[in-house]
């Protein structure tokens, strides 16, 4: 007998009957379907359920969280007393996918680019940051860096910075990887297109800024044209559009040479062709493309730094329910790219922060016994840079602690944006965020920190406490 029939069945109702799932998976805490019709679920009919923690729809799938290590015992359950069968996340997304419009697709395929290499990015932020912490002054003395004072560490240091910074240098080939793969190549040519682009024969893309300046850039002649020899060092968009063209006209060429010959012709002509096309069309194209759209955001934040970080602050937030948030990925990296450092990821690390603080709120708001162990766990996931359990199983879900957090974040991103907070790399957020923060602006961010810690906590609790009075005073009446 299944152990949580009963629960399986309550589920199933609510969400509509075992017809309206048209997909079905599950993550480390949520079971995640794609279903036929969104509106014939109820919602409090969901919830009221012992075993789960609350339900939310993101990107057209509608996720229902459950908790870590149940959630397997429940989806092997529901598997086995249902017609529905297993079915992967990808599975699920591409059942999802048909319902979305041209914008949520565009935004999909930007997560399903960014999303496989974020642990990389994530990994050589958090490295960074210990550089940080052995190389920046300021930190152990008012002048002097850890290595500094103990040069018998510098080495250490070195090796560090070379491991963490591999991966922005070669980002290029990170991302080849990833969009040819999603565009349906061969993964292997998207590395090797990727590693062209940033060649070290050609023009650093750091150092184009100053060659332009002198006169002194590196051109080809191809046929009477002057062509740069540049590479594309941080640069997001040249190997984007790149792989869209290496994928396409690999798939056109493995249609059309026999199979004999293939391995002969189509990766070399697939690479060739798309090289050429790259230095001589796409890279200048959308390397001032790319330059333009943070130059937008430099100058905001530069001209309007209070504007550009509350608004940011205020919209983030939101910008994760719709899913839309993954576009400033792209941004981020281009920031980070540029060796100037992203002053919009430190205001995504306040976010969480703020999310988190807004749920540990109804800790002391709710009555109920699994509302408040809910609230405390998602709290700490979310200071850990983790926010669906704070945002989706509690904050969204009683609106109030929602619009509490975003409001803190928005003040703590106005603040930093203020003091020009930069990180030097996208990394892992909530507290251990700070990590990432280059080491001048720790306190102004420490600052920020505070402001989103404590402004949705209170907000929360202020009036989260008020409509538990009104509650009290309806009911006595």
């Amino acid at each position: 007998m299944a152990k949580y029939e009963k629960q399986v069945h309550e589920i199933l109702e609510a969400l509509g009957g075992e017809d309206n799932i048209e997909k079905a998976t599950h993550c480390v805490t949520r079971l995640r379907l794609a279903l036929k019709d969104e509106d014939l679920v109820d919602t409090d009919k969901l919830e009221a359920v012992d075993i789960v923690k609350g339900s939310f729809s993101a990107n057209n799938q509608f996720q229902v969280i459950i908790g870590q290590g149940t959630v397997d015992q429940v989806y092997r359950d529901m598997m086995e007393l249902t017609n529905i069968g297993e079915a992967s996340k990808d599975d699920v997304k591409d059942a999802s996918s048909k319902k979305m419009n041209p914008l949520q697709r565009a935004v999909k395929l930007l997560a399903d680019i960014f999303i496989p290499i974020l642990p990389a990015i994530v990994t050589a932020g958090l490295l960074l940051g210990l550089n940080n912490v052995l190389a920046g002054p300021g930190i152990f003395d008012e002048e002097l860096s850890l290595v500094e004072m103990y040069p018998q560490w510098a080495g250490l240091a070195d090796m560090i910075e070379i491991i963490a910074s591999a991966a922005f240098a070669f980002l290029p080939a990170l991302i080849g990887w990833s969009a040819v793969r999603r565009f349906g190549g061969s993964d292997l040519l998207g590395i090797v297109l990727g590693l062209i682009l940033v060649h070290p024969d050609l023009l650093n893309a750091w150092a184009y800024a100053d060659a332009q300046e002198a006169g002194e850039v590196p051109v080809w002649n191809l046929f009477g044209f002057d062509v740069e020899a540049i590479g594309y060092q941080g640069q997001v968009l040249p190997v984007l559009f790149a792989s869209f063209v290496l994928a396409k006209l690999e798939l056109w060429l493995r249609e059309r040479i026999p199979d004999a010959i293939q391995l002969l012709v189509v990766a070399p002509v697939a690479l060739l062709v798309t090289g050429l096309l790259t230095f001589v069309i796409i890279g200048p194209i959308t390397f001032a493309l790319g330059n333009g759209i943070t130059g937008v955001f430099t100058w905001l934040f530069d001209v309007l730094p209070a504007l550009g970080g509350f608004v940011y602050g205020l919209l983030y937030a939101p910008l994760v329910v719709t899913g839309m948030h993954h576009a400033f990925l792209a941004v981020d990296l281009q920031l980070t790219g540029t060796g100037d450092g992203t002053f919009l990821w430190p205001i995504l690390a306040l976010s969480n922060i703020a999310q988190g603080s807004a749920a540990l709120a109804m800790m002391f708001v709710s009555r109920n016994d699994n509302i408040k162990g809910l609230s405390g766990t998602s709290a700490l996931s979310a200071y850990l840079g983790v926010t669906e359990p704070a945002m989706f199983g509690v904050n969204i879900r009683f609106k109030f602690p929602f619009i509490c957090a975003i409001i803190g974040a928005s003040i703590a991103g106005m603040f930093i944006a203020i003091n020009g907070v930069l990180a030097e790399s996208i990394g892992v957020g909530g507290i251990p965020g700070i990590l990432s923060i280059i080491p001048q602006y720790w306190l102004a961010f420490f600052i920020g920190m505070l402001i989103a810690l404590i402004v949705p906590f209170v907000l929360t609790l202020i009036y989260g406490k008020t409509l538990a009075k009104r509650s009290i005073i309806k009911e006595e009446q």
